[in-house]
């Protein structure tokens, strides 16, 4: 199953893609601004041209597990995808993947986009727990 996974930010949102059997996860460029005319055209164009079967919005609840403000403005934009697309929405707990993402870069040596590069960690966790 090809699965997108979207790590939301005000700024810019990261993203990344499956391949088809849903083994590997690779980045895509980041989305500036996704909750603006402008980012949700290019989302929807990466959302036609790469046809997932599922969407993964991180979850960016604080350490205790619990909901802050980052957290519910990342369940709205859930909400607000599921009443665009056609095909699930899923809400997937993202702590630490940006340090995740941070220290797999530094250990490379790779100049990546961090948020599109956590949206990779994000998916690989996602598709790992569901094999």
């Amino acid at each position: 199953m090809k699965v997108l996974a979207l790590d939301h930010g005000r700024a810019r949102t990261g993203v990344a893609v499956s391949d088809p059997t849903g083994i590997l996860a690779r980045p895509l460029p980041a989305i500036p601004r996704v909750d603006s005319p402008a980012g949700r055209a290019a989302l929807d164009a990466v959302i036609a041209s790469e046809a997932p079967e599922r969407i993964v919005v991180g979850d960016p609840r604080h350490l205790s597990g619990e909901r802050g403000a980052q957290s519910r403005e990342a369940a709205a934009f859930a909400q607000r995808l599921r009443r665009r697309v056609g095909v699930p929405v899923e809400m997937v707990d993202e702590r630490l993947t940006t340090v995740e993402a941070a220290r797999r870069a530094r250990e490379a040596g790779a100049r990546g986009d961090p948020d599109s590069l956590a949206a990779c960690v994000l998916l690989e966790a996602y598709l790992a727990r569901n094999r």
